[in-house]
C-alpha cells in the first residue's frame, strides 16, 4: 500500500445523504407534510449558507440555525430544536454507499483510516455507531469542532497534527466534492481521489491524483498501488 493514511469525506463518499428524505421524516414527526416546493425553498437558503460556511464567513451554529428560521416561526419551535430533529432524522435514514464496508475491510490491514468532514458532530458520531463503522477509523475530524471547514488548509493541518504526519505525500484524501475535498487536499499537499459517481466534468484547475466512479473501483485501484 502506497499510503500510510487514507482520509475520507463522509457525506456522499461513505454515506448516502438524502436531505429531502430526512426533512420529510423530521417534519412528519411534527405532523407537517414536507413537499418538493418546501425543499426548493429550503435549498435556496441552505446552499448559499454552506458556501459561506466553507468560506469561513459564518459559523456552524449560524448555518444550522439560519436555515430553519422561517420554519421555527411557523411551528413555534426553536431553530435549535428543528436542527437537532433534522440531524436525528438523517441518522435514522442513514445507509452506507455501495461498496463502503468492503472498501474499509480491505484497507484497514494496510493503512490507517480517518474521516475529515464538514458535517455536524451530532450526526457523524451516531451514524458511525449505527453503521458499525466507528472502529475502522483512527481519527474523526469534524469542522464544527475544529472551527474551520474544508477547503481551508487549517483543517487539513489540524488532521495532520492529530495523525502525527509530517510527510503529506503519504496521505490520500478521498471525497466527492472537487472543491472542498479535492482542492482542499491538493492545497494541503496531499494526494487526492475524486469519487465522481455521476461522471461530471472535472472543474478547471482542479487535478486529482486519481478519479474513480465507485468505491469498488477505488478498492481495486488502492490495493494495486
Amino acid at each position: 500500500m502506497k499510503y500510510q493514511w487514507i482520509l475520507f469525506d463522509a457525506d456522499e463518499t461513505l454515506f448516502h445523504f438524502d436531505a429531502f428524505r430526512g426533512l420529510q421524516l423530521m417534519f412528519s414527526r411534527h405532523n407537517v407534510t414536507f413537499t418538493n416546493t418546501d425543499f426548493e425553498r429550503y435549498e435556496a437558503i441552505n446552499k448559499p449558507l454552506w458556501i459561506d460556511y466553507q468560506n469561513g464567513k459564518i459559523s456552524a451554529t449560524e448555518l444550522q440555525n439560519i436555515r430553519f428560521e422561517s420554519w421555527a416561526v411557523t411551528l413555534s419551535l426553536s431553530t435549535e430544536q428543528l436542527n437537532h430533529d433534522f440531524l436525528m432524522a438523517m441518522a435514522d435514514i442513514c445507509t452506507p454507499l455501495t461498496g463502503a464496508k468492503s472498501l474499509l475491510d480491505a484497507l484497514k490491514p494496510h493503512a490507517k483510516l480517518g474521516i475529515i468532514t464538514n458535517g455536524f458532530t451530532a450526526l457523524q458520531e451516531i451514524r458511525l455507531q449505527r453503521t458499525g463503522f466507528k472502529d475502522f477509523f483512527d481519527v474523526l475530524i469534524i469542522s464544527e469542532q475544529v472551527g474551520v471547514a474544508k477547503p481551508d488548509i487549517r483543517i487539513f493541518d489540524y488532521a495532520c497534527q492529530k495523525m502525527s504526519m509530517t510527510q503529506r505525500q503519504n496521505i490520500l484524501m478521498v471525497g466527492d466534492n472537487p472543491h472542498s475535498d479535492i482542492l482542499g487536499g491538493i492545497n494541503a499537499g496531499m494526494d487526492t481521489c475524486w469519487l465522481n459517481v455521476e461522471k461530471k466534468p472535472r472543474p478547471e484547475g482542479i487535478n486529482p491524483t486519481y478519479t474513480v466512479s465507485s468505491l469498488t473501483e477505488l478498492q481495486t485501484q488502492l490495493l494495486n498501488l
